[in-house]
């Protein structure tokens, strides 16, 4: 009796540990220590978890501590290893990973209860649950991953009335797993190997005709589904810290989904119905003929940023693919000596995750105060002299504003025409994410620098020395 309170106030404190620590993840200067305070109450709930089966004098260690050592160790290399690029693609994995192991859990579970174990109503409902949700969340991470890595394009897994495959599959699959609930114990196995078949059907076929500009909601989308597994699993085995943790992800997660959609002024029904970002290429040349795209030098530039009074810079993807975050921070540190205020300005959707442009800032050590969100950005647009866009696109298209056959028409912008002159970094003149050309690069304000963001502003940085 003693013992088993021990394991679950040791589950109490671990439980407390993550919460505090998630808490702390909502500011930059305080998400380090939230992270490592988090992983402490984690590693207590591992512990009481390994000690807890001594007390039925269960011996399990070697498949435990093998697991352990082995997803450990890839974990390890995989973070030692991935590129800041490539986060986006490692959150999926790893969110896709969490589902899968609520599918195992409930499989399991489901097998003991088919061949004679006693299990409640709400207990059965809370593993049919863990298995659809982490079924969908497996699949549909794994495809995540497939789309952000490049590796699979969105034409090649869509068709038309995919939706309506999507919701012939949801209601299927909802039907099967309330039948099993009914029909009660006998013989039910080969039916909930179907639910767990039709539930990562149905993941893949969710995130397919979701296009690339939507990937980091559907990422969010994906982490609360995970979330939420990991709390009904919780529920399953009695764990409070698995139930608590969950919960906050579950939640997070959606809190986050909802923020995003209103980012991009889109509901999250448009969103899972797909469509936007979805690479329309019949698109990507529009407004381009007869147009003429006007150009910078790279000395002129560096003249132009090192008299100024004021310089925003907007990062986007292409700065994460050139890895030039670190470059932009040596620039940003020659201009703030000659007294030039330098600020960033980020979208909330920038990049291929949430706060993607955030971490690689951190990365780089741009000091959390520069950083301005979309209102801040577009309040002190007007009395910017030069804003410089690295990489970004669609998040500073004004097509958002003034074109209703726009794809992206309504989404909220950073409003850079608003500064007396922007300036564009990229590789050429092609289209963003959401597939559809940028009106900005033709406008009378603009001008171009085309190259590699890390080689080009490594060089901008040169000339500005020389100065």
């Amino acid at each position: 009796m003693i013992f088993d309170t021990l394991i679950q106030l040791a589950y109490m404190v671990g439980a407390l540990f993550i919460v505090l620590g998630i808490r702390k993840l909502g500011s930059p200067d305080t998400a380090k220590g939230g992270n490592i305070q988090a992983g402490i109450g984690m590693g207590i709930a591992i512990v009481a978890a390994m000690i807890a089966p001594m007390a039925r004098g269960d011996n399990n260690y070697v498949w435990i501590l093998g697991a352990m050592v082995v997803g450990g160790l890839i974990g390890w290399v995989s973070a030692k290893k991935v590129k800041m690029t490539a986060m986006p693609q490692m959150v999926s994995i790893f969110n896709g990973l969490g589902g899968a192991t609520a599918v195992v859990l409930g499989m399991v579970e489901l097998e003991h209860y088919y061949n004679g174990s006693p299990m409640n109503g709400g207990q059965l409902v809370v593993t049919l649950l863990a298995l659809i949700i982490g079924g969908v969340s497996f699949t549909g991470s794994m495809l995540a991953y497939l789309k952000l890595d490049g590796k699979v394009k969105d034409k090649h897994v869509t068709f038309n009335g995919h939706s309506i495959l999507n919701i012939i599959l949801l209601l299927g699959m909802i039907g099967v797993a309330a039948y099993l609930y009914m029909q009660g114990q006998p013989g039910g196995m080969g039916l909930a190997v179907l639910v767990m078949i039709v539930s990562m059907i149905y993941g893949f076929s969710f995130v397919a005709p979701i296009g690339g500009a939507d990937m980091p909601v559907v990422i969010s989308l994906l982490n609360s589904f995970t979330g939420l597994s990991a709390a009904a699993a919780g529920l399953i085995y009695g764990s409070l810290v698995m139930i608590v943790g969950g919960i906050f992800v579950g939640a997070a997660g959606t809190i986050l989904t909802v923020l995003m959609c209103n980012a991009m002024n889109r509901s999250l029904l448009s969103v899972v119905l797909g469509g936007f970002g979805g690479g329309a290429a019949a698109g990507a040349k529009a407004g381009v003929d007869g147009q003429i795209v006007k150009e910078i030098g790279l000395n002129d530039l560096a003249i132009q940023l090192y008299y100024s009074d004021s310089v925003i810079f907007v990062p986007g993807y292409g700065l994460a693919v050139a890895q030039a975050q670190k470059v932009l921070k040596e620039l940003d540190d020659l201009l703030s000596e000659n007294g030039v205020d330098v600020k960033y300005a980020i979208h909330p959707v920038a990049g291929r995750m949430p706060g993607h442009m955030n971490v690689l800032l951190a990365e780089a050590d741009v000091p959390y105060p520069k950083l301005l969100d979309l209102e801040e950005a577009n309040a002190g647009f007007g009395s910017t002299d030069v804003v410089v866009i690295v990489g970004a696109n669609d998040v500073v298209n004004p097509a958002a504003n003034d074109d209703p056959s726009s794809p992206i028409y309504g989404m909220p912008i950073l409003e850079v025409l608003d500064a007396k002159a922007t300036i564009v970094i990229k590789r050429s003149m092609s289209p963003g994410y959401a597939g559809i050309q940028n009106p900005l690069f033709f406008h009378d304000k603009n001008k171009m620098l085309f190259g590699d963001a890390k080689d080009v502003i490594g060089k901008i940085a040169g000339e500005v020395k020389g100065l």
